[in-house]
């Protein structure tokens, strides 16, 4: 397609159902997590992030790089992650201005807690009324969408097994891998 600054009817229509499909599977998802678990889809997102990085640590520019909010937003959600004990902030070695958001044992057992319901979600508001091929189409759209070449795998991935119950791993090196993690979106 080439960009022609007009779109026709049915692009049109491709976008809007796009929107609209997203803002109302957020909400759903984000109503789940508050209702069960008090937990923003927000910071949700910002465990998991943190579950799927080496040492459970991100630096704050990579983990604004990876979460669906701005690096503001970012901040006084880190901030708000640590009050709760959910998260730590440590400093950088190598870098005095830098600051790495840590994992704590605190936010990973809500993590744990939450991941059943926001796979739940996931399931019943998207997935389960999509068939194989359906769910194979919408990842290869996504992307193409985000202009990537091939099929990718979240990290996630990792931790799904043959029943993925959706719990993160074992901090000790346990195996469970019959337990998944899945993103926030």
């Amino acid at each position: 397609m080439t960009v022609t600054g007009r779109l026709d009817s049915a692009q049109l229509t491709a976008w809007r159902r796009f929107l609209q499909a997203h803002a109302v599977l957020v909400r759903r998802l984000e109503a789940d997590l508050l209702a069960e678990h008090q937990l923003p889809l927000a910071s949700y997102d910002v465990l998991v992030q943190l579950v799927e990085s080496p040492e459970r640590r991100l630096r704050m520019t990579e983990l604004a790089q990876r979460v669906l909010i701005s690096r503001s937003g970012l901040t006084r959600l880190v901030d708000r992650l640590e009050r709760e004990g959910m998260v730590r902030r440590e400093a950088c070695d190598d870098d005095a201005r830098g600051l790495f958001a840590v994992l704590t044992d605190a936010g990973y057992a809500r993590l744990r807690r939450a991941a059943p319901t926001h796979l739940r979600g996931i399931a019943s508001y998207a997935l389960d009324r999509l068939d194989e091929q359906q769910t194979a189409a919408l990842a290869e759209i996504c992307a193409s969408m985000l202009g990537e070449d091939g099929p990718g795998a979240p990290a996630a991935a990792a931790f799904i097994g043959d029943e993925s119950p959706a719990v993160p791993p074992a901090r000790d090196g346990g195996d469970r891998s019959d337990h998944a993690v899945p993103s926030a979106g």
